[in-house]
């Protein structure tokens, strides 16, 4: 490997995570959302680490296909289901389960309710309950009642997504529990409601199957804890290595549009990763960068291929030193919020050239239920 800016993970941190959310959840089935490459951190790992899981959750029909070509059996469901014969066929064919949550879907799915039957393919009805993205909002305890009726209860599944977990005293949780359990009353099959921060949250403690998605890479889900108080271990950390230090004199420009100006005779270093690596370009003066275990201060805008960064507090600094941009001593959440965005959006942009090392060889899938 050639490249100094890196993707180190730590697939114990994972395995930790993911028993965390297991404690969280109790007696519900937890599993693992692996959409958008595991946030970043290489699906087919991630769930080759996490193989005992009884399902798989993606985001649409190609990365559950993915899955299955790289031999994992464990139940998968795609997200953004089916909106045509085509699409649905292929996604039974692959063995997974499919979410619907608009009528158009729901037509496809009346079409082929043979097949359906015939192979047990699974339905995740989405209700609207106050986030108005996905979801149906008007007859949904009658569709529920439909699928239920060409189906039978046990291929079916209902389901909704919270606006504000991050924040559960938010008014807008408790509403949105209130609305998804007059829909449910009654209903004959599982449910599932929890993503991350209402299942550490405890926001709702009765559904059957929890959608554990960023707390298994070590990020909080909630604004107010942290990772660490939520005993969650980061598992990627993006390093690379100071490429020169050199001083610069009082009154001096650093960088591109000189937007900082040393205001005394300073030691600068400058390190090997930038916004072609996926470190955020909006990342203002005073981020902290950790050089040799010591946080200094980012200077200046971000190149596409390089950092610079201010050593007066670490004078000892020399070119090679190991320097964590986030992950390990570093939360990314805290870059995140410097950077104006989120730490989902920080991991998701890795891209490719960064390469992950630390991986092991891992097991395929071996499937699970309910």
């Amino acid at each position: 490997m050639h490249r100094r800016a890196r993707a180190e993970i730590d697939a114990e941190a994972l395995r930790h995570n993911f028993m965390r959310a297991r404690d969280f959840a109790v007696d519900r089935s937890a599993w693992p959302v692996i959409k958008g490459d595991a946030y970043g951190h290489g699906m087919l790992d991630v769930a080759r680490v996490l193989d005992d899981a009884p399902g798989f959750i993606v985001a649409d029909i190609q990365e559950g296909i993915d899955l299955r070509r790289a031999g994992f059996a464990n139940r998968m469901l795609a997200l953004q289901g089916a909106w045509s014969a085509d699409s649905l066929e292929a996604a039974v064919d692959a063995g997974l389960e499919l979410g619907c949550h608009d009528p158009s879907q729901l037509d496809v799915a009346a079409a082929h309710a043979a097949l359906l039957r015939e192979r047990g393919t699974r339905l995740w009805l989405e209700v609207e309950t106050g986030m108005h993205r996905l979801g149906l909002d008007r007859g949904g305890v009658e569709a529920l009642g439909h699928l239920r009726s060409i189906l039978g209860s046990d291929q079916v599944v209902l389901m909704t997504h919270f606006a504000r977990a991050d924040a559960p005293d938010n008014e807008q949780n408790f509403e949105q529990v209130r609305r998804f359990d007059e829909l449910r009353a009654g209903a004959d099959c599982l449910v599932s409601v929890c993503n991350s921060a209402a299942l550490v949250s405890g926001l709702v403690r009765d559904d059957h199957i929890v959608r554990p998605g960023v707390m298994l890479y070590g990020v909080s889900p909630l604004a107010a804890h942290s990772a660490a108080m939520l005993d969650l271990r980061p598992v990627l950390t993006l390093r690379s290595e100071l490429m020169a230090v050199k001083t610069v004199a009082a009154g001096e420009p650093v960088g591109y549009g000189g937007t900082w100006v040393s205001t005394r005779e300073a030691r600068i270093g400058v390190v090997a990763v930038g916004y072609a690596d996926g470190y955020p370009r909006n990342a203002p003066s005073g981020t902290p960068v950790l050089v040799a275990g010591k946080r200094v201060p980012l200077i200046g805008r971000v190149s596409m291929d390089s950092i610079s960064v201010d050593l007066h507090a670490h004078p000892q600094a020399r070119v090679g030193d190991d320097v964590v941009l986030w992950g390990s001593g570093l939360p990314v959440e805290e870059i995140a919020i410097a950077a104006g965005t989120i730490g989902y959006e920080l991991l998701t942009r890795i891209p490719p050239r960064v390469p992950r090392v630390g991986w092991s060889e891992g097991t395929e899938g071996s499937g699970g239920t309910p």
